[in-house]
């Protein structure tokens, strides 16, 4: 007698798609399928733990996803071709062309073979950058050097904010998805200690976005209700590791703790640098406080190259309290020096040590390899 697959019960399907690597290819079988898959999840958007994107070698545009929980290199391959993404956010990943023209990626909708089976995998914006910006691009990013999205623009389009820092990374434009038809510029502006304005990082909390600077000051910018809205020195500078290299990573968590988190590097080998240590610092906005922890509780962080996430570690698999990093250090204009990506590795908050190297096998292959940043990324699947 032929078995009724499509019948199956729920928590048997359940089950299998717990097992999957994604599970896309399994909510395109039929109807019931698709419906348990879509089943288990919020606003049928599945979320999985945050995964690293590591590009091939010079001759191929395929990108690997590496599972840090499992220590292994799915066998789904991506093509995203050769480029540096400006950012990866909610679970997509943005890039700008040699036109300035911005574009949304979610990779994960795509099909099979790197065929486009949703309409929205891709949303291109409009070109970016006015007309005094004539430079020869000779970074691969086209100077954007950080993009966020506020929102995912599939499930909340009319909320989502692209925000992007670009042009020797003292300009800010943003644009609203299904409101603004051209990007608005945030005007420029010094610090108050009258230096050029240089964004390091820029995160959103609560419809509004936050700035950090290469002087380690703080800054808020609201654009939920206002096209452009002052940017607002809400925490002064906090003392500083003269002994390294240091980088600042904003980081939110639980959608409304924010964290400074620095990364501070030695020199190594000529113009390589290699991470030492890091330090956690929580901010409380409305006191205008930042406070060092030694504890991250059960939260894992994933920091890298345009990219920064927290996950609650015992429901993803990650080991709590601890800081999962990769390389984040260009030694040529657009790329790797000839090391690859060598600086990663997991760093434990509460003992301030970094642990024993947990990426082995073909991920450390691969980052060996690769003359392209790897980057974190959050996969979800629009079912």
């Amino acid at each position: 007698m032929d078995r009724d697959w499509a019948a199956l019960p729920t928590e048997i399907l359940n089950l299998f798609v717990g097992r999957l690597e994604t599970p896309k290819e399994f909510s395109c079988v039929c109807r019931s399928w698709c419906s348990a898959a879509k089943g288990i999840q919020t606003h049928c958007a599945v979320t999985t733990t945050p995964m690293m994107l590591i590009s091939s070698d010079a001759e191929n545009d395929k990108w690997h996803l590496y599972n840090p929980v499992t220590d292994k290199v799915l066998k789904t391959q991506l093509s995203l071709g050769r480029q540096l993404f400006c950012g990866s956010s909610k679970g997509w990943l943005i890039v700008v062309d040699e036109k300035r023209v911005v574009s949304l990626i979610n990779p994960f909708l795509f099909g099979v073979g790197g065929r486009r089976d949703h309409e929205k995998s891709i949303i291109r914006l409009p070109p970016l950058g006015p007309a005094d910006l004539n430079r020869p691009p000779h970074r691969g990013d086209y100077f954007v050097y950080k993009a966020t999205i506020s929102e995912d623009p599939i499930l909340n389009a009319d909320s989502c904010i692209v925000m992007v820092m670009f042009a020797n990374m003292y300009k800010l434009a943003f644009i609203r998805l299904n409101k603004d038809s051209n990007w608005t510029y945030v005007p420029e502006t010094e610090t108050v200690e009258q230096r050029r304005f240089f964004i390091a990082e820029v995160v959103t909390v609560e419809e509004r976005f936050y700035l950090v600077d290469y002087f380690r000051q703080l800054y808020s910018l609201d654009v939920a209700t206002q096209s452009v809205s002052p940017v607002k020195v809400v925490l002064g500078g906090f003392v500083v590791d003269d002994n390294y290299i240091c980088k600042e990573y904003l980081v939110v968590c639980n959608e409304k703790t924010m964290l400074i988190v620095r990364r501070c590097m030695d020199h190594y080998d000529d113009h390589e640098t290699k991470t030492k240590r890091f330090r956690v610092f929580e901010l409380n906005i409305s006191k205008g406080e930042c406070t060092e922890k030694n504890t991250l509780g059960d939260v894992a962080l994933f920091l890298g190259n345009n990219s920064s996430i927290s996950v609650c570690a015992s429901k993803s698999g990650y080991r709590a309290n601890c800081i999962y990093f990769i390389h984040d250090h260009l030694v040529v204009e657009g790329g790797l020096g000839p090391s690859g990506a060598f600086d990663y590795g997991v760093y434990n908050v509460e003992e301030k040590r970094l642990l024993e190297n947990p990426f082995h096998g073909d991920a450390g292959t691969l980052m060996s390899k690769t003359d392209v940043p790897p980057i974190w990324i959050l996969p979800t699947y629009n079912l």
